[in-house]
């Protein structure tokens, strides 16, 4: 298994997965198919990351989520696992072929019937969503140029003391890097500033894997 993580060493890595609610067999294989992917497979999250998604949708008591970039469903699974059997959660890509790995293991989860899978431009998702603030839990891990755009129709429709999680916040320690001007690491530069100064939201940016910022709706 490939570190996720820039910070930690991969033993360190694999002493905190083992000290850690584990991957379990489906989980485990999931990983598998989609390290054979070749170097896409980066994309998915760590089992760490999965574990400690599933308990903040649980501790925020979630009922509707949405995430934005599924790719093969790891993180998708993490959130509908912890949902209750009526929750919902929507899942927002434009990839039929890595969804459809994706459904697979939804299916075999048993946690299929708790997704709606929407395959269109994810903004074009988010916009068609009731303006109300109704969702307790998201999670942004998709292109990085637009996690502004993602995260402004999201907070909106987050109810108070909801959560938005966005994945990849530390782009491997590049933004704190005057010499990286790729766009990828100049917009997480603009989003984290533009987060943490938000008065909507509680902000903490946590160096989880490639980071992971948290912001909870005021």
């Amino acid at each position: 298994m490939a570190t996720r993580s820039f910070l930690i060493s991969p033993e360190l890595e694999q002493y905190v997965v083992e000290h850690s609610e584990p991957p379990d067999v489906l989980q485990r294989t999931l990983i598998e198919e989609t390290a054979a992917l070749g170097g896409v497979s980066m994309m998915q999250i760590s089992p760490e990351q999965g574990a400690f998604m599933t308990m903040l949708v649980r501790l925020v008591g979630a009922r509707n989520a949405v995430e934005v970039g599924t790719f093969t469903g790891y993180s998708s699974i993490a959130i509908a696992r912890a949902l209750p059997a009526d929750g919902k959660l929507i899942c927002c890509d434009v990839s039929d072929e890595w969804t459809a790995i994706a459904h697979r293991y939804w299916i075999e989860a048993r946690v299929d019937s708790k997704i709606e899978l929407r395959i269109a431009p994810a903004l074009e998702t988010l916009r068609a969503l009731p303006p109300e603030p109704t969702i307790d839990f998201s999670f942004i891990d998709a292109d990085k140029v637009s996690y502004a755009a993602y995260y402004e129709e999201l907070v909106t429709r987050t109810r108070p003391g909801g959560l938005i999680a966005c994945d990849n916040t530390l782009q491997s320690g590049n933004v704190i890097d005057a010499t990286e001007t790729s766009e990828n690491v100049v917009a997480i530069r603009a989003f984290n500033d533009l987060v943490a100064s938000d008065d909507r939201v509680d902000t903490v940016l946590l160096p989880v894997a490639d980071g992971l910022t948290l912001l909870r709706r005021r």
